[in-house]
């Protein structure tokens, strides 16, 4: 069923940056760092930034490894208890896998966003290029076989109205987040 693809493609653009950024504010929580605000934008690249950030180059990784960890391990753990709609979390872990590994996998030839701050803080060139070359297989892994799951390929299976609802759901409760975080969150610092 497309309708299910069309829904869910956006939701894990947004939901990626919105694991992104966590990442980046729970690093700049360990790393005694102030958040001045978080711009989650459904029409903009999204970017946390701070007040005072004593130790950047942990902020600026745990967006990334944040980034791919929660959404695998979120997808391990719907995997074990068998639920119907665990394909979506394999496939977000996926392409949290890939946009984050490309990002830094490739944004250190530009020095764009995270990956320009990581060069300006001493974070070798090699070590954006390893992360890509391991989060982009491993993206591709994820996403391997699971046409299906989505209505389409030799393999097709019915998708379920409850998991079209689900996607439309997720859809919208992560652009309210986003939208939510983007233009309150600054007046609650």
């Amino acid at each position: 069923m497309r309708l299910l693809i069309v829904l869910f493609i956006p939701c894990c653009w947004l939901a990626m940056q919105t694991v992104h950024e966590f990442g980046h504010v729970a690093g700049g929580w360990v790393a005694g760092a102030q958040v001045k605000g978080v711009v989650l934008n459904p029409i903009d690249f999204s970017r946390t930034d701070f007040t005072s950030n004593p130790q950047p180059l942990i902020t600026v990784w745990a967006g990334p490894v944040l980034g791919v960890v929660l959404p695998v391990a979120a997808w391990l753990v719907l995997s074990q208890f068998h639920m119907t709609e665990a394909f979506l979390a394999r496939f977000f872990a996926g392409f949290c896998l890939i946009a984050n590994g490309t990002y830094l996998g490739f944004g250190w030839t530009i020095g764009a966003g995270d990956a320009g701050v990581m060069l300006q803080e001493g974070s070798p060139v090699w070590s954006l290029v390893a992360f890509g070359l391991i989060c982009i297989p491993t993206g591709l892994a994820c996403w391997h076989g699971q046409g299906g799951h989505f209505g389409i390929g030799r393999n097709r299976t019915p998708v379920a109205w409850r998991t079209v609802t689900v996607a439309g759901g997720v859809l919208a409760a992560t652009l309210s987040l986003n939208l939510l975080v983007t233009y309150q969150l600054p007046q609650l610092l």
